[in-house]
């Protein structure tokens, strides 16, 4: 009986013909049972091309590091390729001018002691040129004068050597945020001007005024003027600014808060000593009172 089943399904045509194929008519392939009978199955199925699909990729901010040292600029690149960025080194001033012409960088992390010219000249010459990226300044000069001098030449920030890099990672984080957009989490825009006396910002268009004049103000110090403008004849507190104007895990010394302070009173006309629209708050923070 099984021999019979198994020619039927093996042949074709007269009895003892083999089939080219061993499949039955209707495409399914013979399965035998252990009594010699038979049930059906169909062949696997052949799986289908699958298009490939393309996930588009957020492109990596462009850090331009500038430093003659190699053993420092080899470990400030190694670690801002592990934390997904595109880093450039420079170990000149021309070098680091010419490469911020050509990949336009969002950051640069700026060394002061350069082998040709000096890096206050760098950023001088970065900001005559139109470049709005965030400048770090990375110096072993400590004097408070020297800092002022490197804010006024259009950097955003300063660091001194030696500095820990877990704390020069989370101030790059805190300039490569995108101010004046709408934020990522509420969807909302930046709001419209605000003004407080003479002194108004637009935080939608990035501007600030002092009576009809537009004041030149770098990336953080605009931040810092926004918040304490919109929060005129308000205490706002030390622990507050450097979480919205720098970091929101921001650790530290909270010294680069007190010379940006310094650089706005002086952007608004203010003498150092005479009254001005920053109040200063002992053990606090700061008020913005509108004269």
């Amino acid at each position: 009986m099984a021999t019979t089943a198994r020619r039927r399904i093996g042949c074709s045509g007269s009895e003892g013909t083999p089939r080219r194929y061993g499949r039955l008519g209707n495409g399914r392939l013979p399965r035998w049972s252990t009594d010699g009978k038979f049930w059906y199955r169909r062949p696997p199925a052949i799986p289908q091309r699958r298009h490939a699909v393309v996930r588009s990729t957020p492109v990596p901010d462009r850090i331009l590091v500038v430093e003659d040292d190699p053993t420092i600029a080899q470990h400030l690149e190694r670690a801002l390729l592990a934390q997904g960025h595109d880093v450039a080194v420079a170990a000149t001033g021309h070098d680091a001018l010419r490469r911020a012409a050509v990949d336009e960088p969002v950051l640069i992390l700026l060394d002061l002691g350069l082998p040709d010219i000096d890096g206050i000249e760098v950023s001088r010459e970065l900001r005559a040129g139109g470049s709005t990226a965030a400048i770090v300044v990375l110096t072993a000069r400590t004097q408070e004068i020297d800092v002022i001098v490197a804010l006024d030449a259009g950097a955003d920030d300063y660091l001194t050597k030696p500095f820990r890099l877990a704390e020069l990672l989370a101030r790059v984080r805190a300039h490569l945020r995108r101010p004046g957009r709408a934020d990522p989490a509420t969807g909302l825009s930046a709001p419209g001007p605000v003004t407080a006396g003479d002194v108004t910002v637009d935080r939608a268009a990035r501007r600030a005024f002092l009576g009809p004049d537009e004041l030149d103000l770098r990336a953080k110090e605009f931040d810092l003027l926004a918040l304490l403008v919109a929060e005129a004849g308000r205490a706002v507190t030390r622990d507050r600014i450097m979480h919205d104007v720098w970091d929101e895990q921001w650790f530290g010394s909270t010294k680069t808060l007190d010379m940006h302070i310094s650089a706005l009173r002086r952007k608004l006309g203010e003498s150092d000593g005479g009254p001005s629209r920053i109040v200063t708050l002992r053990g606090v923070g700061y008020r913005f009172q509108v004269p």
